[in-house]
């Protein structure tokens, strides 16, 4: 991970679960991190005054990234305070309630689409032109193994989105090869001690899920942010385009 040293990192809702700790992670590899958040801001606080600690640049950005404006501004400011920017992580995501079909406004469907889809289309774009002024730069977009296997009765949505992620990579990494761009993914399933989970997921349904998992545990925000941490220093690599499953062997197709 010392190719991670002094490179300057964007993270989007880098300051909560499985954000804070892919944050820490890059601050533990020496590089410099612009945190986004929309209510963590303690946290992102915290975060900045640690990367700082150990002579790093490090700056928290709160923005709402369905709003375009807030996008381009979170990409600019970044690009101010570390000087440049060679890595995007576009983690915002959320499932924001369980609705069946018949219980779904039109509403509804468009929220969850803009915080998971529209978000990331809003940074990638603002982001792209600085990426490409690298000899080689690194993208890595938070999927869901629900984008694989269609989630748990009530999350249409999210599934939808998360899928569409998946392409959105695949699409991306042709696009932008050429321009020296790695396009990744990573797809986590059950990980635990997140506030995505705590909220929206039961015990018995957490039980009943790790039961089903070959490695016999649910994962953590660490087990990602390794992933995550790992993909983003392929920026030099022969990885572009894929999807990396972090779910102790539940989907392995």
């Amino acid at each position: 991970m010392n190719k991670l040293k002094g490179k300057n990192i964007l993270i989007t809702a880098g300051a909560q679960g499985i954000g804070a700790s892919i944050t820490q992670h890059f601050i533990e590899c020496g590089a410099n991190v612009a945190i986004h958040y929309f209510s963590s801001e303690t946290v992102a606080n915290q975060l900045v005054k640690d990367a700082n600690n150990k002579g790093q640049k490090a700056i928290a950005i709160a923005g709402d990234l369905t709003k375009e404006v807030d996008a381009n501004a979170l990409v600019e400011k970044t690009v101010e305070a570390l000087g440049g920017l060679d890595i995007l992580i576009n983690n915002t995501g959320s499932l924001v309630a369980r609705k069946l079909l018949n219980e779904m406004e039109t509403d509804f469907w468009h929220k969850v689409m803009d915080v998971n889809l529209t978000s990331m289309l809003f940074v990638t774009r603002a982001a792209t032109p600085h990426l490409t002024k690298n000899t080689h730069s690194s993208i890595v977009n938070l999927a869901s193994l629900a984008g694989r296997k269609g989630g748990h009765p009530g999350s249409l949505v999210y599934s939808t989105s998360k899928g569409a992620v998946l392409t959105f990579t695949r699409a991306l990494a042709s696009e932008l090869g050429p321009e020296g761009v790695k396009v990744n993914a990573v797809a986590p399933g059950l990980i635990l001690g997140t506030a995505f989970h705590n909220t929206h997921t039961t015990k018995e349904s957490a039980a009943a899920t790790t039961a089903g998992i070959p490695i016999g545990r649910a994962g953590n925000a660490a087990d990602v942010a390794r992933a995550v941490t790992y993909l983003a220093s392929e920026y030099d690599g022969f990885i572009t385009g894929a999807t990396l499953d972090i779910n102790g062997g539940v989907y392995n197709m």
